[in-house]
């Protein structure tokens, strides 16, 4: 049930993301490009370890600690995400997300 969510909202999101991103809303496309990232992310974890984060706080850690190459991803993504509320996005920095997104997407072996 819990998998089957994780990969609805990816895919929903990712789907948004490349509608906003189309329209040159690039702060919109990168806000719903990490929030599918995260959904992903969240799927790997599941898929890995059959538990799913309750907070960020929480992903950061599990991650940090199980999955450095997922964790370089996160950590380098977040940032972008939390400017996103206060700077111009621009349509460079939406492609870095999208591209970790598909990232993510073949390592949970699911497509978007």
């Amino acid at each position: 049930m819990k998998e089957d969510i994780l990969k609805k909202t990816a895919k929903e999101y990712f789907s948004a993301a490349e509608d906003e991103f189309k329209k040159s809303r690039f702060n919109s496309a990168l806000v719903l490009y990490f929030k599918s990232l995260v959904a992903l992310i969240d799927l790997y974890l599941l898929q890995q370890t059959n538990k799913t984060p309750s907070s960020h706080t929480e992903r950061f850690r599990i991650i940090e600690e199980k999955f450095p190459e997922v964790y370089d991803i996160l950590d380098k993504d977040f940032p972008f995400y939390q400017q996103s509320y206060v700077q111009i996005m621009t349509k460079e920095l939406a492609e870095v997300i999208k591209d970790d997104v598909q990232i993510m997407a073949k390592k949970t072996k699911i497509e978007l």
